[in-house]
């Protein structure tokens, strides 16, 4: 084991040596020159359990397993200004408390949703990560949970969607995407349940598929160094922040042997919906480029914690977003993605490797970074899907509290972008969330956003065979 496994920690009584320090990786130094308050930079991921846990076993439980992930435990260490890295510094222990409970209420769900939007986790203490359990969540319709609650409205009793009113449990996990992604932290959970549970949490082996062949030239993909499109504004809200709004879904069917997978109908499903609602407000048609998260990590216990993916982005030309030729658009969009995850790429390309470079210091860099950021911002993808794909854990708790029955992520929704799209499945259900802007868009605009991915998402199922 190194010394990046296991922190300094002194067993003798004497005084404890200097914490292990790691410089961040490119990806943490972006986001760290970038972090507004206004927007935090938070990853929400949401589990429903069927039954109740016990506090304390918890705690324990999951504190247990930061130490058995050290890569978690850390905190932005302080430096100079004329620094040239910024700094994890790595601890044995967390800071403060990581696990809060929260007892049954009317809205308790809801608010609780909020929360992991509002505000991040600081990078001065170690974790960035924290653990809300809202305590008596009862199962809502379909036997899942609460689908179709956007934060901030009214839930609807019929699904329980905005309370908590019975012998569930649901997690709250709230993360600070400067150090960390929502893959990473699922795989802490994991090992949480695991330890709790006694039961194995194992990953689940991933589905086979036949190896996918690159097609060489796409000759129609637009070019990227057009401006794409942007998400048309609809009714924002005076308040800062994010919007969300989640919902369960069928799996989307495909044919046996399709060319396309369930992430290239998610993808087509996206870009349809973002059509369509530009048009409804009169935008006038550019070409769709949508980013795309890449993780090829391994899911097990030594899986590398952090931020992990890398960022891909589809484009689409304002002819191929077609759902009367729904064939055809999912199999270039299958071409397209195969391509890009079969690239040798730095996570954000080679300009962000370039700028990270410790040649001067790194406030030089922020500064740098941030200009270019805004100077970038026509430039923008449209929109970001992520697609965890089907959660890999069982997230078994035991006898009492039981497995996952749903699995909610969402991905910060910053603008220019203003707009993300995260999909996971679990217990062969689609678990989506649509989070938003208020700069840009309100409560009413993602209801409708929703209902048109669902239409959309529904349409490459029925017309995706037919070759139109």
């Amino acid at each position: 084991m190194t010394t990046v496994d296991h922190p300094a920690r002194d067993g003798t009584g004497g005084p404890a040596r200097r914490p292990v320090r790691v410089p961040f990786p490119v990806v943490d130094e972006v986001a760290r020159h970038c972090l507004q308050e206004a927007e935090p930079e938070t990853v929400h991921i949401e589990v429903h359990l069927p039954g109740p846990l016990d506090r304390d076993r918890l705690t324990a439980a999951f504190t247990e397993a930061l130490r058995r992930h050290p890569r978690v435990l850390m905190r932005e260490a302080p430096g100079r200004w004329y620094r040239r890295r910024y700094e994890w510094e790595l601890t044995p222990e967390p800071d403060t408390a990581v696990v809060s409970f929260t007892p049954p209420g009317r809205d308790s769900l809801r608010a609780a949703r909020a929360r992991c939007l509002e505000a991040a986790p600081p990078l001065s203490a170690s974790p960035p990560v924290r653990l809300e359990v809202v305590e008596g969540a009862g199962p809502a319709a379909n036997g899942g949970a609460g689908p179709d609650t956007p934060t901030g409205t009214s839930a609807d009793p019929a699904t329980g969607a905005g309370s908590g009113n019975g012998n569930g449990t649901v997690l709250f996990l709230t993360i600070n995407h400067t150090a960390l992604d929502g893959p990473a932290c699922l795989r802490v959970l994991a090992t949480a349940a695991e330890l709790y549970g006694g039961r194995d949490n194992t990953p689940a082996a991933p589905p086979v598929r036949s190896p996918d062949a690159v097609e060489p030239g796409d000759a129609g993909t637009p070019s990227v160094w057009a401006p794409p499109a942007r998400v048309a504004s609809g009714a924002p809200e005076p308040t800062p922040g994010n919007g969300l709004i989640v919902t369960e879904l069928a799996v989307p069917r495909r044919p046996q042997g399709s060319p396309y997978t369930v992430n290239d109908q998610l993808m087509a499903a996206t870009a349809l919906t973002v059509a369509h609602w530009n048009r409804e407000h009169g935008q006038r048609p550019r070409p769709l480029r949508i980013t795309m998260p890449v993780d090829d990590r391994p899911r097990g216990a030594d899986m590398p914690i952090g931020n992990g993916t890398r960022l891909v982005e589809v484009t689409f030309s304002p002819a191929e977003v077609d759902a009367s030729r729904m064939g055809e658009l999912l199999r270039r969009t299958a071409t397209r993605t195969r391509a890009l995850k079969a690239a040798d790429r730095p996570q954000l390309g080679h300009g962000a490797a370039l700028l990270t470079a410790p040649v001067v210091p790194v406030a030089w860099r922020a500064a740098v970074t941030r200009g270019l950021r805004r100077a970038a911002g026509p430039w923008t993808s449209t929109c970001l899907l992520s697609n965890i794909g089907r959660i890999p854990y069982a997230l078994d708790f035991g006898e009492e509290a039981g497995r996952a029955r749903a699995v909610w992520f969402s991905a910060p929704a910053r603008t220019p972008r203003g707009l993300t799209v995260t999909t996971a499945s679990t217990a062969g259900r689609l678990h989506v969330s649509l989070r938003w802007s208020r700069s840009l868009l309100g409560h009413g605009d993602g209801a409708h956003l929703r209902d048109l991915f669902e239409h959309y998402l529904h349409a490459t199922e029925e017309t995706g065979a037919s070759g139109r």
